[in-house]
């Protein structure tokens, strides 16, 4: 109260003035601070929902298949190269194991990136026994993945007396082949319609060049017609 003076109109605007000069200035950096905490808030919110959406694709990979072979198999792509050469055809099981291990790396890849340490430890586990040429099963990373999300997104843990069966990697589908032919077919059908193009115009060709032959023979003969 000591700095406010209302002795007269000068002081009472001057007074005035400096209370709102520093009522903008706290006003101001309020803001200031409000945005600064609101832009971290949002980073950290896309860096939580981008990890949250790669872990869920990864636990989409590993836990997607419920029967059949929920081991991962640990032939790489040069081992069944030199195996269909051995045999001499493909084998569709084959590729199929061979993709899974491919779709089942990539995925322990991004959890050893954005995973907890739990997480860590067993995809690094895992990777360890793909590279020494072992099966995987990989259900207790499943597990730990489908906790992890749930309490992530807030919500209610799984009841202990539901019984769920063992989670494997996803059975990719096998189109490869027949997308393969039809290409085959499509290259082919090209070739054979340029060829059909080629032989057309070779045909124009032939008939442009006969009836210049016949035109020139006619002239020809009436120039012999019209001679002494």
């Amino acid at each position: 109260m000591r700095g406010i003076d209302f002795s007269s109109w000068q002081a009472v605007l001057s007074t005035l003035g400096g209370l709102a000069i520093i009522t903008l200035i706290g006003v101001g950096i309020r803001l200031l601070v409000m945005q600064t905490m609101q832009q971290r808030r949002e980073r950290e919110n896309r860096q939580i929902n981008e990890r949250l959406r790669t872990l869920i694709a990864a636990y989409k990979t590993l836990g997607g298949s419920f029967s059949g072979d929920l081991g991962v198999n640990p032939t790489h792509l040069r081992e069944l190269r030199q195996r269909m050469l051995e045999q001499g055809g493909g084998d569709e099981g084959s590729d199929r194991a061979r993709r899974i291990r491919d779709a089942v790396e990539a995925a322990l890849s991004d959890i050893l990136l954005l995973g907890t340490d739990e997480q860590v430890r067993l995809a690094a586990h895992a990777a360890t026994e793909l590279a020494q040429g072992r099966p995987v099963h990989i259900h207790a990373l499943v597990v730990s993945l489908r906790d992890f999300i749930r309490q992530a997104l807030d919500l209610a843990p799984i009841p202990a007396d539901l019984a769920i069966p063992q989670q494997g990697p996803t059975r990719p589908a096998s189109g490869s082949g027949g997308k393969g032919r039809a290409e085959g077919g499509d290259r082919a059908g090209g070739k054979g319609g340029g060829g059909g193009g080629g032989m057309g115009a070779m045909g124009g060709m032939g008939m442009g060049m006969g009836a210049g032959m016949t035109a020139g023979a006619s002239g020809n003969d009436d120039t012999d017609a019209h001679r002494p």
